[in-house]
């Protein structure tokens, strides 16, 4: 109950917009009010960030991105279904995995699913005739087009790197508070050849509670880093289990709103040390480990090749059906007879055995290692994923079991749900796993 109270605590904090930077102290220094000038450290850290985003010698540079992720979709549309029973539901979710269609969204209500625009009669003609009359078009292929394109820094964005002045936030941008509306790190979506020289660069400047480490290896042999963030006891005690909460993001390649919120969650954290109590209390009592992204291999792909890419870019049985669906296949409750018939082709696909994906089986076997040997407890688990609006709780494989700190889990979720609602007008849905949007796509009910 303490572990669940501390955490909606923390999310509160993270999401109220009164946290000030200040470098790091050997103690915790009293708290002090908002000072009037730019701290020093971050004018260092923007000119780094600009030094890895601009190329020298190129008056107005554009972003290093290859023009191929803007186009490829070129033809696609979103199209929502209607729902109204489970029958139609699950006629539906047989559809869209016999075409091999891309579910954005699955509720008790509506079904959300981007495809080619030409494949709505083969899609028509595989449903119902009660689904024939109930969908429209969320966006047509103009639409989706400019949202994909709008999600990559902009030419303005790239000359506000070099000119360092403070810009608004447009709407395919993270709304940050006051107290880093002139970071010009979240001004944009940031690759991953700007994000883990930050992650260094936070560690550099706040050596007393923060560290980066490496907590597994990519299919293609990329480091998958993470920020440990935590003050720990310099008394003579003997060492304690140190109770450690881990934050993911980035399961899903182009979910990258997930990456720069744990970006920011870890940003707060380690900037807020010393200047909020609440924050200074949470990294004593706890270690954070802040995963921005699980999937960097994916990561990278979204920003070379296909900005709509989900997996891993991990080989299959199938040569140019590539990736697995980290989500899908930690081994907990992995159901073989069922995954056996995914196909390699799927946005959902699991692989032919429980942590048969690299990223998933690493950070199985690092959090094993962490606490078998580091002396390490892990009390509390948050992935971050985007576009369904929904705060999920275990378990997704059945409804027909309850995890026996479900009342823990229900209170964590409600609060989660009411603190965004109160911070940023926006309703989350709170349910467990199994109802919500990974239970329902996977069991088509």
């Amino acid at each position: 109950m303490r572990a669940s109270s501390l955490l909606l605590t923390a999310v509160s904090t993270l999401l109220t917009p009164t946290v000030y930077a200040v470098p790091s102290h050997p103690q915790p220094p009293p708290p002090s009010q908002q000072p009037s000038h730019r701290p020093v450290w971050r004018s260092v850290t923007d000119a780094i960030v600009r030094n890895i985003w601009n190329p020298p010698g190129n008056s107005h540079p554009e972003p290093a991105v290859n023009a191929l992720p803007h186009h490829k979709h070129s033809e696609d549309v979103l199209v929502r279904f209607n729902i109204s029973n489970a029958q139609d539901a699950s006629s539906l979710a047989d559809a869209a995995d016999t075409l091999f269609l891309d579910l954005w969204e699955f509720t008790d209500n509506w079904v959300d699913i981007r495809m080619q625009k030409d494949l709505i009669p083969s899609l028509l003609g595989l449903l119902p005739s009660s689904l024939h009359q109930a969908h429209n078009l969320l966006m047509d292929e103009f639409t989706l087009q400019n949202a994909i394109s709008d999600t990559y820094p902009s030419s303005r964005s790239s000359r506000m790197l070099q000119s360092n002045a403070p810009t608004h936030h447009d709407s395919f941008g993270p709304k940050l508070g006051p107290s880093s509306s002139d970071n010009i790190f979240f001004n944009d979506y940031q690759p991953l050849s700007v994000i883990q020289p930050w992650m260094r660069l936070m560690a550099s400047l706040f050596t007393t509670h923060v560290r980066v480490i490496n907590v597994g290896t990519t299919y293609e042999g990329r480091q998958i880093s993470a920020l440990r963030i935590g003050v720990h006891p310099t008394n003579n005690d003997a060492p304690q289990r140190r109770k450690t909460i881990l934050i993911t993001a980035g399961l899903h390649a182009r979910e990258w709103i997930s990456t720069s919120t744990v970006n920011y969650i870890a940003y707060s954290l380690i900037t807020g040390y010393g200047k909020s109590h609440v924050i200074t209390s949470l990294l004593q009592e706890f270690d954070w480990i802040l995963v921005p992204t699980l999937n960097p291999d994916g990561y990278a792909y979204t920003w070379e090749s296909d900005r709509l890419w989900r997996k891993n870019r991990q080989q299959t049985s199938l040569r140019f059906c590539r990736g697995l669906d980290l989500d899908r296949s930690f081994s907990y409750h992995w159901d073989g007879a069922a995954n056996a018939k995914s196909n390699p082709c799927s946005e959902s696909f699991s692989g032919s055995a429980p942590l048969e994906a690299f990223e998933a089986k690493s950070l199985a076997g690092w959090i094993h290692n962490e606490t078998e040997h580091n002396n390490v407890d892990f009390v509390g688990l948050l992935d971050l994923h985007s576009y369904s609006q929904q705060i999920l709780y275990p378990y997704s494989y059945t409804c027909d079991e309850s995890p026996p700190n479900l009342e823990n889990l229900q209170e964590v979720a409600a609060g989660l749900s009411k603190v965004m609602r109160l911070s940023g007008g926006r309703y989350y849905q709170s349910a467990p796993a199994c109802e919500g949007n990974v239970g329902l796509a996977t069991n088509g009910e």
